[in-house]
C-alpha cells in the first residue's frame, strides 16, 4: 500500500471516528445521563488517556537514551497557549452535545459543518485575508445545502431554536479551535499537544459543569462506557489519525476525507437512532460535501 493510499485511509478513519459521536451521546441520553455527564466524563477520560500515553513515550524515551548522553531540552512555546486553545474544544463538545439533546443528530452535525464559512469568516474579520471566488462560493452552497439538508422546506422535522442557536455556537467554537490551534504548540509532539488541549476542554468543562456527582455515576451509576467511548472515539484516535495520516495525503485531499464525518454522522443516526432522511435532505448534504471539496481542490492541485 502506498504512502497516500495509507494516509488517506487513517484520514477517513479518523472522521468517521468522529462521525459516530453525535449517536453514543444520543443514546446515552435515552439511558438517563445529561450534557454535564456525557462531556464531563468525556474530557476526563481523554485527558487520563492522553496524559499516560505522554508519560509511557516519556518512560520509553529516557530508557532509550544512555546514561552518558546528555538530553538538550530545547524551549518550546507557552503551555498555557495550548491550554486556552483547548478550551474551545471543550465549547464544541458543550454546545455541539446540548444541540443534540434538543434537535435530530442528522441535523446537528450539519449545524457544526458550518465553521466552513464561519472559518472564512473569521479569517476575513480578524486577519484581513480575504475569501477566494472558489471560497464565496463554497459559502453560498453550503448555506444552500444547509436549508435542504436541514429539512426547513418538509414538515416532518420539529426544530427547536435553541437548538441552532447551540449548533452554529459549537461551528463558531470549531473554527477558532481550528484556527487557534494552527498556530499554537507546533513545536510540540502530537501527544503531549493533544494532552494539553484535552486539560484546557476539561478545565472549561468542570467549571461550568462542576463534577459534584460525576465520579460517582461513572464508577457507580453506568456512565463509564459512555464516556470511555466518546474519549476514545473523540478524543484519542482522530488526532492520532489525522496527524499521521495528513502528512502523506496533504492538508487539502485531508480536509476532503475529513468530510467523512458528516455523512457518517447522518447514516449513523439513521442506522441506530431511527431517524428519518429525506432524498432532498440527502441531497443537501451531497451539496455541502462538494462545498468542502471545491474549497479545496485549487490548492491541492496547485501542489
Amino acid at each position: 500500500m502506498n504512502s497516500k493510499l495509507k494516509g488517506s485511509a487513517f484520514v477517513f478513519l479518523g472522521a468517521c471516528s468522529f462521525g459516530i459521536l453525535s449517536t453514543i451521546v444520543k443514546t446515552a441520553y435515552s439511558h438517563g445521563f445529561e450534557l454535564g455527564d456525557v462531556t464531563g466524563s468525556q474530557t476526563f477520560f481523554g485527558m487520563s488517556i492522553l496524559w499516560l500515553f505522554y508519560l509511557i513515550g516519556r518512560l520509553k524515551k529516557k530508557k532509550q537514551c544512555d546514561d552518558s548522553e546528555t538530553i538538550v531540552s530545547k524551549k518550546k512555546s507557552p503551555a498555557w497557549k495550548i491550554l486556552v486553545a483547548g478550551i474551545f474544544t471543550g465549547l464544541v463538545g458543550i454546545f455541539y452535545y446540548k444541540c443534540v439533546s434538543l434537535i435530530p443528530a442528522s441535523v446537528a452535525i450539519i449545524l457544526l459543518m458550518q465553521n466552513v464559512w464561519i472559518s472564512i469568516l473569521i479569517e476575513r474579520l480578524v486577519f484581513k485575508k480575504s475569501p477566494s471566488k472558489i471560497q464565496v462560493l463554497a459559502m453560498v452552497i453550503v448555506l444552500a445545502g444547509t436549508v435542504l439538508a436541514a429539512g426547513l422546506f418538509e414538515g416532518h422535522i420539529q426544530i427547536e431554536p435553541m437548538g441552532f442557536v447551540y449548533g452554529l455556537l459549537a461551528a463558531l467554537s470549531y473554527s477558532i479551535f481550528i484556527i487557534t490551534s494552527g498556530r499554537v504548540g507546533n513545536d510540540y509532539a502530537v501527544v503531549h499537544k493533544s494532552a494539553l488541549m484535552i486539560t484546557g476542554a476539561c478545565a472549561i468543562t468542570f467549571i461550568l459543569f462542576p463534577p459534584i456527582t460525576l465520579f460517582s455515576k461513572i464508577f457507580y451509576g453506568g456512565l463509564f462506557p459512555w464516556g470511555f467511548a466518546l474519549a476514545v472515539f473523540g478524543t484519542v484516535i482522530p488526532p492520532f489519525l489525522f496527524s499521521k495520516g495528513v502528512p502523506m495525503t496533504g492538508v487539502s485531499l485531508g480536509s476532503i476525507l475529513g468530510a467523512a464525518e458528516l455523512p457518517v454522522a447522518v447514516i449513523a443516526s439513521s442506522i441506530v437512532l431511527s431517524e428519518y432522511v429525506s432524498p432532498l435532505q440527502i441531497v443537501g448534504v451531497l451539496a455541502i460535501l462538494s462545498a468542502i471539496i471545491i474549497s479545496n481542490l485549487p490548492r491541492y492541485n496547485k501542489h
